[in-house]
């Protein structure tokens, strides 16, 4: 356990610990750029620059082990110098338009600039050659604001393991994008987002759709509904500075009410329909596995993912037949919304629109999927990330911290807690062993208040083995199966678990896979910047809210029972399978 010296304050830490770690250890901020907690460490920025007795230069602390009896000085006169010339010579290279950037008060790069008391740019010349790419639907790149952090490739190929973008050239010509200076839609890219979400400054966002709603809200001639994803409501109160993990669901009500929505839905009810369908269509395949030995693709993947369903389609496409065929919650809503709802309250499917306000910024890309229009128009018009929402309130001027709470429209606005876990990783999966053992057993899954602890938390891969017993006469084939289950959130740990199974190292039955990391809560359209305290403060939340409901369970939700009774009918029935239900394709590029 070394001994080192930080601006005068003695800290002991295990042998390894970088300065920067150390420094936080001590109470000592370092200001940072590239670096991002538990992901990255490459000392490109030299931002945290500090000064160590004895060393020639100064070093990056981000990947400076401490020795012990070392004394380093964070603020001396040499780190402060160095630090402001490598923050003005980023600027230098940077594009000024901040009063006009949706990063404006959100970005790094900014704020750095004024804690360190930087007033003009000292360093004027040549600057990058801009580029900007607005090629896919989710996604906008601008490289003429691109400071070479490299956070945003970090995420793409060791995090996602997608591999989309990557540093090109030398020196000053380096660009940070698709290979071949391509634009992104010429490349595999699942538009899940995390780029966006680490990225200090404005060079990768989510496409802006805030005029879109605001020229829909406007048209007199249209009927705008919105529907909000479960993990918008432990996030949103972020944008407006409150601590992450706080619950805003009943202002967040209130806040699209005064935006001028003509109804406010929930996604959960929706998710519990998901549940309803997604189960349903385990229990048909383990049936036709088990009783009538036909060959069913097994083990059978969650579809509500629409980057991880993407990443299928380019990666793994002889796996298709895998996942379950069910639209994500936000698409079975639109096509519910513009059938179902439209008719109860006299409107056409042509003259309504669908705002979805979702933490992912893939979803722009899945509402736009051509086979998505199942109610005979689009079905999800328009898709907003949780940092979108957050601006629009801003721009309306209203309050949001001292709203008042208000409740979901009926009655396509219910959900019970099971979806709102559907923002945690292993919440889909909880949510449908709650259903599926009170289908198969009639009595309540045997977990402590209802929780499938081995499921929870941020390991990366997680597994759980659950035996049937005591199962009804319709479902006795499954009398004491044991039905193995798995969760993975970020590609990368949903790639070394695809690949467990073609070795035949594993063997499962069902298996969720989130896109981002944590889930939902962790969405490339969530307020900046999410640590793994940020992400567990938000599951905290989600649990929470869960446990605060009376009604935990999809197949007791009565506005689900009121859908199936008044039109859909039954789980996988004919009517489902058109609007709740879909087809893949593989993107497999040779």
């Amino acid at each position: 356990m070394p001994t080192v010296t930080i601006d005068n304050i003695a800290v002991e830490v295990p042998q390894g610990t970088t300065v920067l770690a150390a420094a936080k250890q001590a109470g000592i901020k370092i200001p940072t750029l590239c670096y991002l907690e538990d992901v990255q460490a490459i000392g490109a920025c030299r931002v945290c620059m500090v000064e160590v007795e004895g060393a020639r230069t100064l070093l990056a602390s981000c990947v400076t082990p401490v020795a012990d009896g070392m004394k380093v000085h964070t603020n001396s006169k040499k780190a402060r110098e160095g630090r402001r010339m490598v923050v003005e010579l980023l600027l230098s290279d940077h594009a000024g338009d901040c009063q006009t950037c949706d990063r404006n008060e959100d970005c790094e790069l900014q704020a750095l600039a004024r804690s360190l008391g930087i007033r003009e740019i000292t360093y004027p010349g040549e600057k990058s050659k801009p580029h900007i790419d607005e090629s896919t639907p989710a996604l906008v790149r601008d490289t003429a604001k691109c400071v070479l952090c490299r956070r945003c490739v970090t995420v793409c190929n060791e995090v996602q393991g997608v591999g989309a973008i990557f540093p090109q050239g030398r020196g000053f010509t380096t660009v940070v994008g698709p290979a071949f200076t391509s634009d992104l839609s010429d490349v595999v890219c699942v538009q899940c987002g995390q780029c966006a979400a680490v990225c200090p400054v404005g060079a990768i966002s989510e496409r802006d759709q805030v005029q879109d709603v605001w020229d829909a809200l406007d048209d007199p001639t249209k009927t705008v509904i919105v529907q909000t994803a479960p993990a918008i409501r432990a996030a949103l109160g972020e944008c407006f500075d409150l601590p992450p993990g706080t619950l805003v669901t009943g202002r967040m009500v209130s806040a699209l009410r005064k935006l001028g929505f003509h109804a406010v839905f929930d996604t959960n009810f929706a998710a519990d329909l998901t549940i309803m369908e997604e189960g349903t269509e385990l229990l048909t395949r383990l049936k036709k596995a088990l009783v009538d030995k036909e060959d069913v693709a097994l083990p059978m993947f969650t579809s509500c993912s629409p980057g991880w369903v993407k990443y299928l389609e380019y990666f793994y496409p002889d796996m298709l037949d895998n996942l379950s065929t069910c639209k994500s919650p936000q698409q079975m809503f639109g096509a519910i919304a513009k059938t179902y709802y439209a008719e109860k309250i006299g409107k056409k499917a042509e003259d309504m629109i669908v705002v979805s306000i979702m933490p992912c910024t893939a979803k722009k890309d899945e509402a736009q999927r051509p086979e998505m229009n199942d109610s005979g128009v689009q079905d999800v018009d328009i898709v907003l990330t949780t940092r979108e929402l957050g601006r629009m309130i801003s721009e309306a001027g209203i309050d949001f911290v001292n709203l008042p709470d208000d409740k979901q429209d009926s009655p396509i606005g219910l959900g019970s807690g099971a979806a709102d876990i559907f923002a945690n990783t292993g919440g889909v999966m909880e949510a449908a062993l709650r259903t599926a053992w009170e289908i198969v057993t009639g009595t309540e899954l045997p977990f402590d208040q209802l929780h499938v602890t081995p499921v929870a938390g941020l390991e990366g891969i997680k597994e759980a083995a659950v035996t049937f017993a005591g199962c009804v006469p319709a479902w006795s084939f499954l009398e004491g199966v044991e039905a193995h289950v798995a969760v993975a959130h970020g590609l990368g740990n949903a790639r070394t678990l695809i690949e467990k199974i073609r070795a035949g190292e594993a063997n499962y039955h069902f298996i969720e896979i989130m896109t981002c990391p944590g889930g939902c809560i962790g969405g490339g359209g969530q307020p900046r910047i999410t640590t793994n305290e940020v992400r567990l403060k938000r599951i905290e939340a989600i649990y929470k809210e869960d446990e605060g409901k009376k009604l935990r369970k999809s197949h007791e939700n009565p506005e689900i029972t009121q859908v199936y009774e008044e039109f859909l009918k039954a789980p996988l029935g004919k009517l489902s399978h058109k609007l709740l239900h879909t087809k893949y394709v593989s993107r497999k590029r040779v």
